[in-house]
């Protein structure tokens, strides 16, 4: 049975009022409500009511060790009349003038600021929630929802290792973050794409709410309705415990924690069966990042925080495997993508501690030094930085480890047009997974990134930072197959770091010199890899990387690098270890079948322990509609990037991560128009008494037809 809304009860009652009584029109009214509770044509009176708005990204709460997060609405949803934000100076209408609260706003992207969204979260009482149109191009301004110093609190600077430099003292890395995405807000808060449902939203507001020569708008006015009720609430420790103690049959979780996997492979196999240290293995990490955020759920491109450093570690990787096979040098470099680093190193974090309790097939007695890359997207210029530890350099051998890898990288960048420098040496490293190793004990290592004090990344963890930020654009009459062609300017200076970085792993590894001329990064790889991640991923080369079972989650669209929970799919790190497998391993000859059980034939029984088989659908021919599968060997591994402290059952600890995900009801936006509070308060007699009557012509019609 449907439940009538106000909105319909609206609408029958003005149309009886404003049109002269007789009882045929009461009489058809009486059975046009009996007929709508007797479930006929519920959707389309539904349809008739309201507009639902299809291409909405709510904010939604996480929780960790000590507060939460982001935003909520009620049970049944916020609803609020429209108003249209104009400026700042504007807000004196919906928190204290505007006669009809709660109100619901709606926002240009520039007036999406602290200051105001602030002012917004004190008048929360006349605030029903926000609404954000996204532009459809990028503030120039720039716009940072993530705080001015990333991750403090769970990196190596804290009072205990060197108090000068802990909480950002010495260097304010994100200068433009303003912290709104670790804000609370007692409303919902959604952002729209300015196209149809955006029009037909601020169409309702002229209609009906604009304020004309200065007088107040006049019922029926125009009013949304958000739903992002939140089921968690406080913190990670009272989510967690609520979870604990449902005794329903079906139990329902109210939080999740963050989470997905590591990708990871080396540069020569490694028996993944023995957990621990390995004897006589001395290998050099290569990390990058898989994951970003916004203010939205849902929205996170991570072009440049992200993308930027993936897409050169993978292409390096690439340019890698002929050297590393046909000329090993005597270390093994691990590539390592670590997942939910936007939220206190969770991966990183993770492996650092598989590592030092023996539940990684290497520990930290086997780690010879690191090199990370972070944001590399060149803008203004071709330099790039050599961020270390002023710390652990007071280490006499670490020191000269460091200075090695540094001049490596020095070495590694004559003849490209690429640039590299370090910062003064008293600087501590940014934002990154290395400091997670160093937690633990000195290792040699450095971080490689485009900024030298302060990220020069103007939009780091928003929405904004995109495709059109990296400058990753192709002409718009280029059909999909061209743009996988097409080599933008970005794809150039990006080849050219990935050159940089293979050859200084290469050389670090302590392999030989006279290699390097025959190291290089293909542009076209890192072209196609851009585009997977930024433009779209379903295209005809990612198709050919993948089984047939996965092409389904190819989406038109760029990738989100939000983390997850661990219970979905993640988007990231899926097509991360497919790309490494292609870009590290060989094609082998094997059935289908030996490749999923994962042998090289029926006798096999070894393999499975050094590398992983992957049947992908591979390429049609010419003339032919069906695609011919191969399968990839690799050294490509998953380890499970879940912080430490749910392992642990410390909700409460600062040593890790603590972040969850709440769980939440179904998230909806629709407008409709809304009725004066007088008729509101009438609303409940009239219903009671006109079912009543059409109740009892009903049992009368029946008994005269009888």
């Amino acid at each position: 049975m449907c439940c009538i809304s106000s909105f319909y009860v609206f609408v029958t009652w003005s149309q009886i009022f404003t049109k002269p009584p007789c009882a045929f029109i009461l009489f058809a009214y009486f059975f046009k409500i009996f007929f709508y509770f007797s479930g006929v044509g519920c959707n389309s009176v539904e349809k008739k009511i309201y507009v639902h708005l299809n291409y909405t990204f709510p904010c939604v709460r996480l929780l960790n060790a000590t507060h939460q997060i982001g935003c909520q609405s009620s049970l049944s949803g916020n609803v609020g009349v429209l108003h249209e934000l104009e400026s700042e100076e504007n807000l004196d209408w919906v928190l204290t003038s505007g006669p009809n609260p709660p109100y619901m706003v709606i926002l240009e992207s520039r007036l999406f600021t602290r200051s105001i969204m602030m002012k917004l979260k004190e008048g929360s009482g006349r605030v029903a929630g926000v609404v954000v149109v996204a532009p459809n191009i990028n503030p120039p301004e720039g716009f940072s929802p993530h705080t001015a110093c990333p991750n403090d609190n769970s990196g190596v600077y804290t009072e205990n290792y060197d108090p000068t430099l802990a909480h950002c003292n010495a260097t304010v890395w994100n200068p433009l973050g303003n912290g709104l995405a670790y804000e609370e807000f007692d409303f919902p808060i959604f952002s729209v794409k300015d196209d149809n449902d955006t029009r037909v939203i601020r169409q309702c507001y002229q209609d009906h709410n604009r304020r004309v020569n200065g007088s107040n708008p006049q019922f029926p006015l125009c009013a949304m309705q958000l739903r992002s009720s939140m089921s968690a609430v406080t913190n990670t420790a009272t989510c967690k415990r609520r979870n604990d103690i449902n005794f329903s049959l079906t139990p329902d979780r109210v939080c999740d924690e963050l989470g997905d996997f590591n990708i990871w492979a080396s540069s020569r196999p490694m028996n993944t069966t023995t957990k621990g240290h390995k004897e006589f293995e001395s290998v050099v990490i290569a990390a990058a990042r898989m994951d970003s955020r916004s203010f939205f759920f849902d929205i996170a491109p991570g072009a440049e925080s992200t993308a930027s450093g993936i897409v050169t570690l993978l292409a390096a990787a690439h340019a890698l495997r002929r050297a590393t096979q046909e000329a090993p040098p005597n270390r093994t470099i691990l590539y390592t993508f670590f997942q939910g680093e936007t939220f206190d190193y969770i991966g990183s974090s993770r492996m650092v501690y598989d590592m030092e309790n023996n539940q990684f097939p290497l520990d930290l007695d086997n780690i010879h030094s690191v090199l990370e890359v972070s944001q590399v997207g060149l803008h203004s210029d071709s330099k790039l930085w050599l961020h270390s530890d002023p710390v652990s350099r007071k280490n006499s051998s670490v020191k000269e480890e460091v200075e090695k890898l540094v001049n490596g990288l020095k070495s590694a960048s004559a003849g490209l047009n690429v640039s590299v420098d370090e910062p003064d040496v008293s600087q501590p490293l940014p934002p990154s997974s290395f400091q997670r190793f160093l937690l633990a004990r000195p290792i040699p290592g450095v971080v490689i990134g485009n900024y030298r004090s302060s990220f020069t990344n103007r939009y780091y963890e928003s929405m904004y930072d995109n495709a059109e930020y990296l400058n990753v654009s192709y002409p718009e009459n280029m059909t999909s197959e061209e743009q996988l062609e097409h080599f933008p300017e970005t794809v150039k200076t990006l080849t050219e770091v990935a050159t940089l970085v293979a050859r200084a792993l290469y050389v670090q590894a302590g392999g030989n010199e006279t290699q390097l001329a025959n190291i290089t990064a293909d542009p076209q790889i890192v072209n196609q890899m851009l585009y997977s991640f930024l433009v779209r991923a379903n295209n005809s080369w990612l198709q050919q990387l993948v089984p047939t079972d996965f092409t389904n989650h190819l989406a038109d669209r760029p990738t989100n690098f939000y983390v997850g929970v661990i219970q979905y799919f993640s988007e990231p790190t899926t097509l991360v270890q497919y790309m490494l497998a292609n870009m590290t391993g060989s094609v082998v000859n094997v059935t289908q079948e030996d490749c999923q059980k994962q042998r090289e034939d029926k006798d096999d029984d070894q393999s499975k322990h050094l590398y992983t088989y992957m049947w992908v659908q591979g390429a049609a021919p010419p003339n032919s509609t069906e695609r011919e599968g191969f399968c990839v060997r690799s050294t490509v591994h998953r380890s499970i990037a879940v912080s430490p402290a749910f392992e642990l059952h410390e909700y409460t600890t600062s040593n890790y991560s603590t972040w969850t995900e709440s769980v939440w009801k179904p998230i909806t936006g629709r407008i409709f128009l809304v009725a004066s509070h007088d008729l509101e308060q009438l609303r409940p007699d009239f219903f009671f008494f006109f079912f009543f009557i059409s109740v009892r012509l009903t049992v009368s019609l029946k008994i005269l037809i009888d």
